[in-house]
């Protein structure tokens, strides 16, 4: 007797549904947190740097890449054009911002103006240069990432705070910026998001104790009854 069988050439893992992308938990400080973590690290040799990313929601990898060319003290704003990039040998070089989102010109608080102010005036004319590095080691050589990580880790414990990456420094600034009320787009905008929409599902989680104070906010306008 002859069996016939067939074979079934179908992908069964195409069947089932994909494990959803899960991103790691956000963090962040509330303003009370920010204030005593800078208040305790006064006198860190990283002080101008963690301020500048509290303050800027810059990333890690544009702040070590800005140069005092980029710096406009007087006008209280910085250029967004490059960053700094390590690479598998160890070795860090500098790469072109090549997003037009992400080369954009960040305005400064007059707080981080002056922070920067007092930086560049305690640099030796050697490293007070337009192409030095505004965020440098004591040779004007660029910073590891990977030390400015680990160093932000302790200066976090030393103020007795909740312990956040330093990535989560942006998400401290974009989310007491919309605690603030700021308008989406130049939350988007300072931060140098691909589009208003990826900023707002980014930040959905603060959305929605904004929506309950705008309607009492435009409640407000309306004739008593």
């Amino acid at each position: 007797m002859k069996s016939y069988f067939t074979i079934d050439f179908r992908n069964v893992a195409a069947i089932g549904d994909a494990p959803r992308y899960k991103p790691p938990e956000m963090q962040f400080w509330n303003n009370d947190e920010m204030n005593i973590f800078i208040a305790k690290n006064l006198d860190s040799e990283y002080y101008p740097l963690f301020y500048s990313a509290l303050f800027t929601g810059m990333r890690r990898s544009e702040l070590l890449g800005l140069k005092w060319q980029d710096v406009d003290l007087l006008m209280c704003q910085v250029a967004v054009r490059r960053t700094l990039k390590k690479l598998k040998d160890g070795s860090c070089i500098f790469e072109d911002v090549k997003s037009t989102k992400s080369r954009r010109t960040i305005a400064l608080t007059p707080n981080n103006t002056q922070v920067l102010k007092v930086l560049y005036n305690s640099r030796s004319e050697k490293l007070a240069t337009s192409d030095s590095l505004v965020f440098c080691g004591p040779a004007g050589r660029p910073l590891r990432p990977n030390t400015i990580s680990h160093a932000w880790g302790l200066a976090c414990k030393k103020a007795g705070v909740k312990v956040i990456t330093f990535h989560d420094a942006r998400h401290t600034h974009a989310t007491l910026l919309f605690k603030q009320g700021v308008n989406a787009k130049v939350v988007s905008e300072r931060l140098g998001h691909s589009s208003v929409a990826f900023t707002l599902q980014t930040y959905v989680h603060v959305i929605p104790g904004m929506q309950e104070a705008a309607a009492l906010k435009f409640d407000e306008l309306a004739t008593k009854i």
